[in-house]
């Protein structure tokens, strides 16, 4: 899909972890990276590479040492925690691999969390919006159901359901299926791809398969804590 505006820019991005007067590890080094609306990217690499440490910059879950994380001509870093989880309630909606949906909630209760918690006045419907989604993912007859009582597949249906239902611009995967089959994993992947080209959706993955990350317009190779490679 062809790229327009930048919707995250990380500039110049450290992230040291010190013990004293003393940088014990080096996470992030140099990072300079823009994300696009539309893009569909993957970020790869090994295992302590640092690709969780990035996921968790875009996603505004930590800030850096040193450097800016700018959104919506913001700099997050200068921002309040407080400011910071507003705007990343709105901004963006994960998909983990865990699934993290709590068991004693209903999966439409689940999919309405980030809804609930909400600290912005939503110019939407939340209880519509979640119809609509479990309709579009084919869980709508589960809406009911508890997570622990339906497959894996449809858990992280359900996951990508919460993750769309503030209409973020940007949907964060980590490891999206790392719990799943290949078949299920195939139509997660599907999903994804359908949600990025049909509705325009902005969708980074975390993988460390290269096959998934094939699949995406992008991959964003990450080792030792820097961008060694950046593919479209």
């Amino acid at each position: 899909m062809k790229t327009t505006s930048s919707i995250i820019s990380l500039k110049n991005l450290w992230k040291e972890y010190v013990l004293g007067d003393e940088t014990v590890f080096t996470a992030l080094r140099d990072i300079n990276l823009d994300i696009h609306e539309g893009e569909f990217s993957a970020i790869i690499g090994p295992s302590g590479s640092g690709k969780s440490t990035l996921m968790h910059m875009i996603g505004l879950l930590d800030k850096p040492t040193r450097g800016e994380i700018i959104v919506n001509g913001n700099d997050v870093a200068k921002l309040d925690d407080n400011q910071t989880s507003t705007l990343r309630n709105s901004y963006v909606g994960f998909v983990f691999q865990q699934f993290n949906l709590l068991n004693k909630l209903t999966i439409k209760e689940n999919i309405l969390l980030p809804a609930t918690y909400s600290r912005r006045k939503l110019d939407f419907d939340p209880d519509e919006r979640a119809e609509m989604l479990m309709e579009k993912f084919g869980i709508l007859s589960k809406k009911d159901s508890f997570p622990n009582k339906i497959s894996g597949g449809q858990q992280q249906r359900v996951a990508v359901a919460r993750a769309l239902i503030m209409k973020p611009q940007l949907v964060l995967a980590d490891e999206p299926t790392g719990n799943l089959d290949r078949k299920t994993g195939t139509e997660i992947i599907n999903l994804f791809e359908d949600l990025n080209k049909s509705e325009g959706i902005t969708v980074v993955m975390v993988t460390h398969e290269m096959e998934i990350a094939e699949r995406t317009g992008r991959q964003i190779k990450i080792l030792d804590g820097q961008v060694v490679s950046d593919k479209k």
